[in-house]
């Protein structure tokens, strides 16, 4: 008697085990595209904000005009303005990539599972 029960529970318990995983299998694609790009796209959004707070672009905008240093003479405004743009210039060229990267990173999140289903059909045929 003992040995039905766990037959039945082991069925059971086996039948609970596969359902489980094929509603993972149906349910991932629909997470991937809708909760998990959402989390993906806020991700993203947080990495362009720390690029931006860590290269303190529009900082260095704002005091654009403002002389470094408490110097108030031409020579110094002058000096202040000309390596601020240049400041300016370079911190912008960074942020574009940065800016880049994220939305090649999300590019990837929404292609690769796309990528990965023609690799498979494509080794099976």
């Amino acid at each position: 008697m003992n040995i039905f029960m766990f037959t039945n529970n082991f069925a059971l318990y086996g039948v609970k085990v596969f359902a489980g995983i094929g509603q993972g299998i149906l349910y991932f694609p629909l997470w991937w595209y809708t909760r998990g790009l959402l989390n993906a796209v806020s991700a993203q959004i947080k990495f362009i904000k720390d690029c931006q707070k860590s290269l303190a672009l529009f900082v260095w905008i704002r005091n654009i005009f403002t002389p470094m240093y408490g110097q108030r003479d031409w020579q110094g405004v002058l000096i202040s303005i000309f390596m601020r743009i240049v400041q300016i210039f370079f911190r912008s060229i960074i942020m574009i990539i940065c800016i880049l990267i994220a939305i090649s990173l999300l590019l990837v999140w929404v292609f690769l599972p796309i990528l990965a289903l023609y690799q498979v059909f494509f080794q099976l045929y």
